[in-house]
């Protein structure tokens, strides 16, 4: 059985609506709800709640605590999956593939454009594909979304396309 490790940040796949003041937020984690709609028989999932925060809001400190806890996971994980928000998560994703220069396993980045409670959301398309490639791809620093498997360094986002590239 393979050991998955989730790492979560918030990010817009996290935002829930609060009804009250009319704003989306990052308050708590909602990957065990999307989880609970998969069916990972030969998985053992565990999560990490690190950060709750837009990723335009996070800083090197932040950046910092994702990268030692990414470390620590590695060594108890056949893999690690953060969620991220996408507007910086290059960012995260570069700093990661600078410091840790041989992961032991694979380390996958996952987001997505529109909140998990919106109907159109592809977070659980997003989280279900990166579920996958964790446990088909070599260790490394990838973004999965959109059916799409791109490892770093020199993958960006393309906000035209609202996607993840290649950089050319």
């Amino acid at each position: 059985m393979k050991q998955i490790i989730f790492i979560t940040t918030g990010g817009t796949i996290e935002k829930t609506y609060d009804e009250r003041t009319g704003i989306l937020t990052n308050q708590h984690s909602i990957l065990s709800r999307i989880l609970d709609g998969l069916r990972l028989p030969e998985l053992n999932i565990s999560q990490r709640n690190v950060i709750f925060k837009d990723s335009l809001d996070m800083n090197d400190i932040d950046r910092g605590i994702v990268l030692d806890i990414t470390r620590q996971s590695m060594q108890h994980a056949d893999a690690v999956i953060i969620l991220h928000g996408t507007d910086t998560l290059e960012k995260t994703a570069e700093l990661l593939y600078r410091e840790i220069r041989e992961p032991r396993c694979p380390v996958i980045f996952t987001g997505a454009m529109r909140p998990y409670e919106f109907r159109d959301s592809d977070a659980s398309q997003n989280v279900t594909e990166a579920l996958f490639a964790a446990t088909r791809v070599t260790p490394g620093i990838y973004v999965v979304m959109h059916n799409k498997l791109l490892c770093f360094p020199g993958v960006k986002k393309n906000r035209d396309k609202l996607t993840f590239v290649r950089e050319t």
